[in-house]
This record gives structure tokens, sequence and C-alpha cells, in this order.
């Protein structure tokens, strides 16, 4: 059997299950992001359709729908489709009875509130004199929002918000953070005078106030919210990578590749940061964690993704209120899945940490 550093580390990480369990529960989550149409009840672009006569309802609740076809055709691709969701061209009625007759079909409205609804008549030729075929019985298995709107498809697809701004804010962070503290850590001297004060500048100024101003300047929007959160957190990346760097480049396998020759950045990118990236991914996984939360309160506080776009800190946004209603399950339901994503991250990083020690 091979003893190399990482099989170790591989073997030390297994033997934790909290960090084992957070791995695979990320990995579902990351499938869960990808394929959100896939596994959403309601597969329309957004998860947006809205049905306001069954709005705030519980866990659980049943209603008949009928489906109104449409004579449009999408144009969305089958991969479009896959990852986007499909057009809204359909009609979706909840109703409480229906009666079909020889040349129509009679709904009555879905009400529960006893509030007598009229009777509607469609020709039986808008359902290809097959009306049964487009009346359904639909679940909402955890309830629908305010709107009316599936939660459950809400919740699958808003994972898409929370997962992908962790990678791409710790991607940008990681970019600019390893350059900017390997270029202080290994010339030091003024360069890394300078770099402090400006690390210290950054660090001084609340993470979510820069987020914030950074969001306004780029405009509210999908993609400037990644960015925004993404130019907040290289700090963190940078005096870290920068510690490292002083640490390591006094050893002799650096003093070695600078007598062979090598330049500076050959030096830095291949021979110091290969041996500091354990720090660095663990200070990745506590990012991770700190982006989603990041853009939860964006979302919360407006700036954050916006509508019809689902994103777990707008459903809090737009719910907390049912908290003194009765119907607390609309905001507690995206606060947990919040939480738990949070906890899944820090967990594996706490796992990262102890597998990467190698004094352990």
């Amino acid at each position: 059997m091979s003893n190399s550093l990482t099989q170790l580390a591989l073997k030390k990480f297994k033997k934790k299950r909290s960090g084992l369990f957070s791995f695979w529960y990320i990995v579902l989550c990351g499938i869960i992001a990808i394929f959100a149409y896939l596994f959403a009840p309601d597969d329309s672009s957004n998860a947006n359709q809205m049905h306001l006569e069954i709005h705030s309802k519980k866990p659980g609740f049943t209603v008949q729908m009928l489906v109104i076809p449409s004579q449009e055709v999408s144009k969305r691709s089958f991969f479009s489709e896959l990852f986007f969701g499909k057009d809204n061209t359909n009609t979706e009625i909840p109703i409480s009875n229906y009666k079909i007759t020889q040349s129509h079909l009679e709904i009555t409205p879905y009400s529960d509130e006893g509030i007598q609804q009229l009777v509607k008549t469609y020709p039986l030729t808008n359902f290809k004199n097959k009306p049964k075929e487009y009346i359904t019985t639909q679940k909402f298995i955890l309830g629908t929002d305010k709107y009316g709107r599936d939660l459950l498809s809400r919740m699958l697809i808003g994972t898409r918000i929370s997962f992908f701004i962790g990678f791409v804010a710790v991607f940008i962070s990681l970019v600019i953070g390893i350059t900017i503290g390997s270029i202080a850590g290994y010339f030091g001297g003024k360069i890394d005078a300078f770099i402090m004060w400006l690390i210290n500048i950054t660090w001084s100024i609340p993470t979510l106030l820069l987020v914030i101003a950074i969001t306004l300047a780029l405009g509210k929007g999908f993609w400037q919210v990644f960015v925004a959160v993404g130019l907040t957190m290289w700090v963190e990346v940078a005096r870290v990578v920068r510690g490292q760097i002083m640490t390591t480049k006094e050893q002799q396998y650096v003093e070695a590749a600078r007598a062979l020759g090598f330049s500076n950045i050959r030096i830095i990118f291949r021979h110091i940061l290969p041996n500091i990236m354990a720090p660095i991914i663990v200070i990745s996984a506590a990012n991770f964690a700190a982006a989603i939360l990041i853009e939860s309160g964006l979302s919360f506080l407006g700036i954050g993704a916006q509508p019809p776009i689902p994103s777990w800190g707008a459903m809090i946004k737009d719910h907390y209120s049912y908290i003194i209603l009765g119907k607390a399950y609309l905001a507690i339901i995206p606060g947990v899945a919040i939480m738990s994503l949070v906890m899944a991250f820090m967990l594996i990083g706490n796992a990262l940490r102890d597998a990467l020690d190698v004094r352990s």
C-alpha cells in the first residue's frame, strides 16, 4: 500500500463521518442545481407558474388542475428546456369540479373562502375532444407561496443561485487573492507594505456594505451579485497565501530553484503554491459558506437575484411576515435550506483541515 500524503489525507477524511456526509450532501445539491428542471414538478422557466387562487397553501395540498393548451409552439431546444425550463405557453386553472357535456367542458374555478365562483365553459375542440386528459390532480409537496407557485420547484431551482455563487465567488477570490498574496509574500519590501495597506483598507470596510456598493455600481442582476461577492472575499485568501509564502520561500528547494535560474513566476506557481494548497482549500470551503450567506442577505434586501429568478434569500423576504400569520413554513423551509448548505461547507472545511494537517 502506498503511504503518500494524499492517500493518508484521504484516509483521515473518510474517517470523519460529518465531513463525508457533508461531501455527499454537497454533491447532491450540485446535481440538483444542474438538473433542477428535471426534478422540479413545475418545469416552466423559473418555476413561475402562478395560481393566485391557491396561494399560501400548506405542504401536501392537493387540487385538480385544468391545463388549457396553447397554440404557440415552444422554440426552445431539448437542452435549453433541460437547463433553463420550458416556456409558459399553456394556461393552468385550479378547479373545484367539472362537467362534460356533448360540446363543452364546464368547470368551477377553485375557491376555499366560500365564494361562489362563476361556471366557465370551454369547447371540447380546445382539448381535442378528450378533456379528461387535460385535467390532472396536482400535489404540492411543500405547499405554495404567496403567488400560488409550487414551493418545492422554487426551492430546487433556487439551489442554483446559492450553489453557483459559491463557485464563482470562490474562483474570483482565489484568482485575485493568490496573485496578490503571492506577490506580497514572495517579494516583500515596499510591495508587501503597499499590498498590506490595501488589504487592511479593504478589510476595514464591512463586507455586506462593500458588496452592496459594488452591486449598485455594477447594477442589479444575476452575474453582478456573483462578481460583487467574489470581489470582497479575496482579502482572506491573500493574507493566508502571503503568510504561507513568507514561510515557505526560505525552504531549501526554493533556494535550489533560484540557483538553477528559474524565473520568479515559475518558482511561485510551480514550486511554492502546490506545497501550500492545504490552507487555501480549507479557506475556500469557508468562503463557499460565506458567499451563500452574503447572497441570501443581498436577496433579502432586494439587491440580489431579481424576480422571477428563485432565490432562497428572496423567498424569506417574501414570506417572513407570514410567520405571525400561522404559515411560518413559507420562511422556515428556505431558511433551513440555507442553514443546511452552509453547515455542510463548514463541516467539510473542518474535516479537510484535520485531514490535511501533517502534524496529526
